[in-house]
């Protein structure tokens, strides 16, 4: 029975005393009862060799499910020093929709490879027939154990081939009814199995109202439905209507979390999938392009300084409210950004268009600006001795706030118009363009207030 577990800097110091004794008994006595995530935790602590050492000891359903549970980089690390033949014993515990993710990381030699060494031929057609789906599909989703009953059974045949297909199953979340042609036709409940008799046909108990997806529906949209209708399972048909699959609320999961950290990696500038444990030089790799772009945009603002050199030279304490005006101009950006881009990736924004979407965050900027610059106003006006700088820092402050909103609002939806992900709007891209165009803002009315003063 597995435990609550917490991995501790002791708890790794005892493993590796006993491994590198080759101590197995006590290896295995520390991990026998933990879940396979703990183990795969634990395999973060350890080089290559050290987790093959325990890796070997595991049962074989065990150790198959500790590969799933493994990040994709240490999994690719690890099952570089195992066996074909090995491999292929550990995929064969697996379910095939777990199976088509480990085996679809490898190249398509080793894929063959592995493949050939599987003695389960049902099992190696599922994996070769999922991985012909695009991983980001519903196809990719998938797996293909499931429990069917054909609409023209009796009860007593249903429950009989149920318990058949139900030893390939590990949870059993829906029975789905198809035709002779493999037709979705609905859903059974096991309700209505213990209250008919036995002679009853399951045409006749049928549930008709069932949601369904297509296997190339994207990996983001089912996991929409399954969230918009509380779904735990999903099936999956092709073009024909046919039953293919079905896709589990864990797979969904996954597929939430892979796109939240991707988007909040596109957030914080960084273009691709990193880990923290990654070599500096991955690491570098994905910050140095948003870096670059930050590094122009900064350019671009110092030339703007540089057209208002003298009126800088003329006015100095305009300086003193720069970081001021980039900074109230960044985070509006952000925050109007962001909140499109959230109800972009939920599918909530409704009907609006791009017209009336800018519209109401005119308004709400409008009120921000005028609360803002009021508070600006007021301490200008009582702790400077410049008026014409309290009447620029105040006007700059509400049209900053103004064009970043807009801006912040309007980039992410036309780039959703041009299927380009939003979340590539906000953050650096953001900030950057709202600093120099801020700084613009700011050095243009000042030089139009004081010479007007």
């Amino acid at each position: 029975m597995a435990v609550q577990f917490e991995l501790t800097k002791e708890y790794v110091d005892q493993l590796h005393n006993y491994i590198e004794n080759e101590n197995e008994v006590a290896a295995f006595e520390m991990v026998k009862d933990l879940h396979p995530a703990d183990i795969a935790e634990i395999y973060d602590e350890l080089d290559v060799d050290e987790a093959r050492f325990i890796h070997v000891m595991l049962d074989p359903e065990v150790a198959a499910e500790v590969l799933v549970e493994l990040e994709e980089d240490d999994r690719e690390r690890f099952l570089k020093v195992l066996p074909n033949e090995v491999i292929a014993q550990f995929i064969d515990k697996l379910d095939s929709d777990d199976a088509a993710d480990v085996i679809g990381e490898f190249p398509e030699e080793k894929q063959e490879e592995v493949l050939s060494h599987i003695d389960d031929l049902e099992q190696a057609g599922d994996i070769v027939d999922l991985l012909n789906y695009d991983e980001h599909s519903a196809g990719g989703l998938m797996a293909k154990e499931l429990i069917t009953v054909n609409e023209n059974w009796t009860i007593m045949t249903c429950l009989k081939e149920m318990r058949k297909q139900a030893e390939d199953v590990d949870e059993i979340y829906y029975v789905y009814v198809i035709d002779d042609n493999e037709i979705l036709k609905g859903t059974l409940s096991l309700k209505k199995l213990l209250l008919n008799s036995s002679n009853k046909k399951i045409s006749n108990i049928i549930d008709t109202d069932v949601i369904s997806v297509k296997t190339d529906t994207t990996s983001e949209e089912v996991a929409n439905i399954m969230d918009k209708y509380d779904l735990v399972a999903l099936p999956v048909v092709d073009q024909l209507n046919r039953l293919v699959g079905r896709i589990t609320i864990d797979d969904v999961v996954d597929v939430i979390r892979e796109e939240a950290e991707r988007d909040y990696q596109l957030v914080s500038g960084i273009t691709q999938d990193v880990e923290s444990s990654d070599s500096a030089w991955v690491l570098t790799r994905a910050r140095i392009p948003w870096l670059f772009i930050g590094l122009f945009g900064g350019i671009i603002a110092a030339l703007v300084m540089g057209v208002y050199e003298v009126d800088l030279g003329v006015n100095p304490k305009m300086a003193f409210f720069i970081p001021l005006i980039a900074a109230m101009g960044g985070n509006v950006g952000v925050q109007s950004s962001s909140i499109i881009v959230q109800a972009l990736a939920s599918n909530s924004m409704g009907f609006e268009g791009i017209g009336r979407k800018l519209l109401k965050e005119l308004g709400v900027a409008a009120i921000n600006g005028v609360i803002l610059s009021t508070v600006i106003f007021a301490y200008n006006y009582f702790f400077t001795d410049s008026f014409e700088l309290t009447i620029t820092v105040s006007a700059a402050l509400f049209s900053v706030i103004v064009f970043a909103s807009m801006f912040g609002t309007f980039v992410p939806m036309a780039l959703d118009k041009f299927k380009i992900d939003p979340a590539l709007a906000t953050g650096p891209f953001i900030t950057t363009v709202n600093d120099i165009m801020g700084l613009f803002i700011y050095l243009m009315i000042g030089r139009s207030v004081f010479a007007f003063f």
